[in-house]
């Protein structure tokens, strides 16, 4: 098949004046501290891109030890301040009102989100900004109910004629260093920033270095809302400047953060000298178990939109997918039909349904994925070249034929690339499914209410999905076991990243 990309190093004109602006003149952005824009100390910037072109869109600061150390300072003062101060109920308010600046600003968070990122306008419009907006309000409700407990005691040995009075209360953990991917940018920092303001913390973001916009437009939308200076600051710049400052100092009480299991271990290590708590949400390798039962149309289109889905950089992407022998052929041609029919372009082109990667980097490590797979025997049905002027761009790709002990098979490519394979036995496939490092997510496609209830239980994995993949809400916990990380994001159980238990016992 010849592929063809639409607008192939263009980009279309946006439509909001702050997207405008990005692509009219190279902007130095600024640091955002304790309510306040500040130059980083060192003077150092780094450039942000337009990876479906190349194009610089703005100079982010590449913060340093300095800068940290500055924005540490301001959310440990916040946190004793009028912030501690607020009733749950104005905290609340507030967190409503968050959620209603981001739907006032819809368009504008949008076109940030294509422009530095490349995911289909589509992507962002109808499902992740909607949802960042969905995790500052359900968080606005759990603010009313952070309750603690009494406890029936059974102390026997206080004073002659007096009792004993025991309660827990929970409060804030203190100052959280929220640390995110590029990948999907704002709906993974309202998944962080939302619980801990509702438990009182405050929080220093540093987002990743290739999608820093959003988070700084998002910090103003913050403030607007009546969040007190020195709350939420925004520190941007890479990992080994910026971020381990951050993750290694001393201030910073909780540390929440997404993005691969390499960096995880790095934050863990850098966690250990003054026992921060962390919670992490990493990679993932997860499976799709196809039973022979399954709803075909169902399947085909749901696998395609699991790994197809923003050029499959998602963490929980069914990457790999088992598929009863009987319904094999049936369903991989399907699937990659269904690729091969996927517009690419531009995100800001509503034609588009499939953008660039991030990076030509990541470009270019899928592509290594796909040609080392080949030149082991994998077979590939569809796709399976970089594309583009800017060489951002990996065709839709199918590949079956592969081996377990495969880089394709087992490791995390975070690309649209799809590992089929057929199955006999169904105990086989499911030690298949659990044969992997990573334990994230997993889907299960069957109509047997049975085996749906019984493998739900055996997959290793966070999240399991019955005939669906990839459906979030604010309201469900979401987050992997093994290698995948611990803690988990999104749902009430999200809360307990930041918040306490104090117990308090009293002689009356």
């Amino acid at each position: 098949m010849t592929y063809s990309i639409v607008n192939d190093g263009v980009t279309p004109k946006p439509q909001t004046r702050v997207a405008r602006a990005l692509l009219d003149s190279v902007e130095d952005k600024q640091l955002y501290i304790d309510g306040d824009y500040r130059t980083p100390v060192s003077d150092a910037y780094l450039e942000t891109t337009d990876p479906a072109t190349g194009q610089v869109l703005a100079r982010i600061p590449n913060a340093g030890a300095a800068d940290v150390d500055a924005a540490v300072s301001a959310a440990r003062e916040a946190l004793h301040g009028p912030w501690a101060s607020l009733t749950p109920l104005q905290r609340s308010q507030v967190l409503n009102r968050i959620a209603d600046l981001i739907d006032a600003n819809m368009d504008e968070l949008c076109e940030l989100e294509v422009l530095e990122q490349g995911k289909p306008y589509y992507v962002a419009r109808w499902a992740e900004i909607p949802a960042a907006a969905n995790q500052f309000r359900f968080f606005a409700g759990q603010a009313l109910s952070l309750d603690g407990n009494t406890v029936n005691t059974s102390i026997n040995y206080q004073p002659e004629g007096k009792q004993v009075q025991a309660w827990t209360l929970r409060q804030p953990v203190g100052v959280v260093a929220a640390v995110t991917p590029w990948n999907s940018p704002l709906i993974l920092t309202a998944m962080k920033i939302a619980p801990a303001l509702a438990a009182g913390c405050t929080v220093v973001h540093k987002p990743a270095e290739l999608t820093s916009l959003s988070a700084l437009r998002l910090a103003e939308l913050i403030s607007e809302a009546g969040v007190p200076p020195g709350v939420v600051n925004v520190v941007t710049g890479d990992g080994a400047s910026c971020g381990s400052a951050l993750t290694s100092h001393k201030g910073i009480d909780k540390i929440a953060f997404t993005g691969s299991t390499a960096t995880g271990r790095a934050i863990v290590e850098a966690s250990k000298k003054y026992l921060t708590k962390v919670t992490l949400e990493l990679g993932g390798k997860s499976p799709a178990l196809v039973l022979p039962d399954a709803d075909l149309e169902l399947v085909i289109a749901g696998i395609a939109n699991g790994i197809f889905f923003n050029a499959g950089q998602v963490c929980v992407a069914n990457s790999r997918t088992y598929i009863h022998r009987s319904i094999f052929d049936k369903v991989v041609k399907g699937i990659a039909a269904y690729a091969e029919s996927m517009q690419m372009g531009h995100g800001l082109d509503q034609a588009t349904q499939m953008g660039p990667v991030v990076s030509i980097e990541q470009a270019q490590k899928i592509e290594a994925f796909i040609e080392q797979a080949k030149a082991k025997g994998a077979k590939v049905l569809c796709g399976g070249i970089r594309l583009g002027e800017n060489g951002t761009y990996i065709a839709p790709t199918v590949v079956t034929n592969t081996s377990p002990d495969m880089p394709i098979h087992c490791e995390e490519v975070f690309g649209p690339v799809l590992v089929a394979e057929p199955y006999d036995d169904l105990d086989e496939a499911l030690a298949w499914c659990n044969a992997s490092d990573y334990g994230l997510a997993a889907s299960i496609w069957t109509q047997d209410l049975s085996a749906t209830h019984r493998l739900s239980r055996q997959l290793d994995a966070g999240t399991v999905w019955i005939n669906c993949h990839s459906m979030f809400d604010a309201a469900l916990p979401i987050g992997g076991i093994k290698m995948s990380g611990y803690g988990r994001d999104s749902g009430k159980q999200a809360l307990d990243n930041y918040l306490e238990w104090k117990t308090v016992c009293a002689v009356i």
